[in-house]
């Protein structure tokens, strides 16, 4: 056994970062079909460490640095929401949100139907459904709990956190080839622009953006605010019926925070600053996060759980084409849309926002994009997936007898 701390977790996350951005300079289909840089390497990695375990040579990482390197993420989210901004974006945002709630319904109603003509629970269905694909690995976790307790559901939170592996996996790699498609046949806007524009938010994450020492330790002390206000909140709304994930609190109090400062003439927020500790911290997280899957569990799915799996991620590409780009203008922003919605609804926000930036690295920026993706994405989906859930188990066949 190998046992990586906190220090050589951080140095294999940062090697992961370079091994990926050299395989998708080198790789042509990596190129061509824009996989994420954070996922390409990442699954190298874990496939590796798949192997070295069948020789009996296990690695473990020390994941204390995932978690806050995901909340610093969606911190930057809400730092750089202005409400202005998304004013104008609305009816975007609305739309595009009719589209996810739209894919979670279809997701639970293919996992119910697929479950049912399998011979399983439709629980089991459920659970490979917007729980563990929309949902991701929290949801998951506590949605399972209720299962085995409730329902009397065997194995039900390592069913979800497996079926939320597959999809976090499956997320980062439909993406670009979604995109690739689409793309084929809309203009792009390249990156020649009168007069030059600096980018927003997570846009073109190399691209260079301008940083002072002093204006650093600024924004690093907004992104701990919000992660100290943000937790303090989460703990306030436990177990209430305003008890939501601890990134939405997060995200909340960075909105609250940035807005709030505006309006009040006090401090203006260093956007271009914040997105790059936000594209640092999604870097990180993601590279930790695909480095130490436990690829090994999805080996232990039964096969008509994986046929479960594997009809979702054909759905989800479906979807994304056929729905998603169509009501979201059938143009360079759907495509990039269409992208992003594979990465949150199979994987999880994180993994939407890389498969966006793998994109507009290529063929230029999407503003609508990375607005409608990261407060759908971080924010709203939670909502409405809850609401879901709670129809589906309100159905006859859930009943407890």
């Amino acid at each position: 056994m190998l046992e990586l701390d906190f220090y050589g977790t951080l140095v294999a996350a940062s090697l992961v970062l370079l091994l990926g951005r050299g395989l998708v300079k080198r790789v042509g289909f990596l190129r061509t079909y824009n996989i994420p840089e954070p996922v390409a390497g990442g699954l190298v990695v874990a496939l590796l460490l798949l192997a070295l375990r069948g020789l009996d040579v296990r690695v473990q990482f020390d994941t204390s640095l995932q978690t806050p390197l995901m909340l610093a993420f969606f911190a930057t989210i809400g730092l750089n929401a202005d409400i202005a901004s998304l004013k104008k974006g609305g009816r975007v945002v609305g739309v595009f949100l009719l589209a996810v709630a739209g894919l979670l319904v279809v997701q639970n109603a293919l996992g119910i139907g697929l479950a049912k003509a399998l011979g399983l629970d439709p629980l089991m269905g459920l659970l490979s459904g917007s729980i563990s694909l929309s949902g991701g690995h929290g949801t998951s976790a506590a949605w399972g709990a209720t299962f085995s307790e409730k329902f009397g559901l065997a194995s039900a939170t390592e069913l979800g956190m497996a079926s939320a592996t597959f999809g976090l996996v499956l997320g980062g790699l439909i993406g670009g080839p979604v995109a690739r498609l689409l793309i084929a046949g809309v203009k792009t806007p390249g990156f020649e622009q009168q007069p030059p524009r600096l980018p927003k938010g997570f846009e073109q994450p190399d691209k260079e953006r301008l940083i002072t020492p002093f204006s650093l330790i600024e924004t690093i002390a907004l992104i701990a605010i919000s992660l100290l206000a943000g937790t303090q909140l989460n703990g306030a709304l436990h177990d209430t019926a305003f008890e939501l994930p601890t990134f939405v609190c997060v995200l909340f109090v960075g909105v609250t925070l940035r807005n709030g400062l505006s309006m009040l003439g006090v401090y203006q927020v260093f956007e271009r600053e914040v997105s790059v500790l936000g594209n640092v911290s999604l870097s990180l997280f993601l590279a930790i996060a695909l480095m130490s899957l436990k690829l090994w569990d999805l080996a232990a799915l039964a096969l008509p759980f994986l046929v479960l799996l594997a009809a979702q991620t054909l759905v989800m590409a479906l979807f994304a084409i056929f729905v998603t780009f169509r009501i979201m203008g059938r143009n360079y922003d759907a495509a990039v849309l269409a992208a992003g919605h594979c990465g949150f609804g199979l994987g999880a926000t994180p993994t939407a926002i890389a498969n966006m930036q793998a994109i507009t690295q290529r063929y230029g920026p999407s503003q609508l994009a990375f607005l409608a993706v990261p407060m759908v994405g971080a924010f709203f989906i939670d909502i409405i997936n809850v609401i879901v859930i709670k129809l589906y188990l309100a159905l006859p066949l859930f009943s407890i007898g």
